[in-house]
């Protein structure tokens, strides 16, 4: 018997016997769709060996950016108060609405808020791309009040905006009630949540080049300037980190939606409710423990 015979007596025996293992019936194909000729497919993270470390945030999360599985949670879908960093979702309602340089016309309104203002005067006139970008940087408050009535008509229809993309994201645990995170007593959000809006604002290289500018020169309408430096401490001293933004009010406490990426690997950090001591470092860990791992882990 001629060897190729062999082969495929042996290969007809196998289909046989697998068929009759499956009740006489061949075995399901799979659901799972073939992908676009061009398709690149989605790296799904492995969670890393070493145990994540010990953080004094109340509430964190770790998720990969490109997969969004969660590496890690702790108490990631409690309701608080997260500060500045729902500007998240203030930055992504004003990319939403287009035309990123239509100029604004600052009003008194605006500055109807404290504490972290710039200081911008009635009259001036600014593109939405440059007050965006403060507001990134800096997260003065005046100048989200300012792009939520230039996009909104006013503070309480912008966040009517912010809830409905909330919702189109799919952020389940979140209710705003302004733009710049001062304290509302219906107003918050989870670390999931936030994950979910950081992993949509990091898909736009426009946003993603604002959370990354480490400092940069703000020039006001009539002339003057001023050095505008991150409140992001991370992004200033950890080279992989690239963004994102950061929170604090007393009933928030200290807060930082942190990104990184390093060895082909990039994730989102959340820490909510940490403290003055501890916000940086939490975050810190939390990177080093995502992206600071072995290419076998991958």
């Amino acid at each position: 018997m001629s060897r190729q015979l062999c082969v495929i007596i042996s290969a007809l025996t196998f289909t046989v016997s697998l068929i009759t293992s499956c009740g006489g019936n061949p075995p399901p194909l799979s659901r799972t769709p073939n992908p676009a000729p061009n398709a690149t497919p989605v790296r799904v993270a492995a969670i890393p060996l070493n145990p994540p470390p010990n953080i004094a945030g109340e509430s964190a999360i770790v998720v990969d950016i490109d997969s969004g599985r969660v590496l890690y949670a702790k108490n990631a879908d409690v309701h608080r108060p997260v500060a500045s960093t729902q500007k998240i979702v203030t930055a992504l309602c004003v990319m939403d609405d287009g035309n990123i340089d239509k100029n604004v016309t600052i009003t008194s309104s605006d500055e109807a808020c404290e504490p972290t203002k710039l200081y911008v005067k009635p009259g001036d006139v600014y593109t939405r791309r440059d007050l965006l970008k403060v507001l990134m940087v800096k997260s003065a408050n005046d100048i989200a009040r300012a792009l939520a009535r230039d996009v909104g008509g006013s503070q309480e229809d912008f966040a009517k905006l912010m809830n409905a993309k909330a919702a189109s994201l799919g952020m389940r645990n979140s209710y705003f009630v302004n733009p710049n995170g001062l304290p509302e007593p219906t107003q918050y959000s989870t670390a999931r949540d936030l994950a979910i809006a950081a992993r949509a604002a990091y898909r736009s290289p426009l946003l993603r080049s604002f959370f990354a500018t480490k400092a940069y020169t703000f020039r006001y309408a009539d002339g003057r300037t001023r050095y505008i430096e991150n409140t992001n401490k991370v992004l200033k001293t950890v080279a992989y980190c690239n963004g994102m933004k950061t929170g604090t009010t007393n009933a928030a406490g200290r807060c930082l939606v942190a990104t990184g990426t390093l060895n082909g690997r990039s994730v989102v950090t959340v820490v909510l409710k940490s403290n003055t001591p501890n916000i940086w470092s939490d975050s810190k860990k939390l990177l080093a423990w995502a992206l600071e791992r072995p290419a076998s882990e991958s």
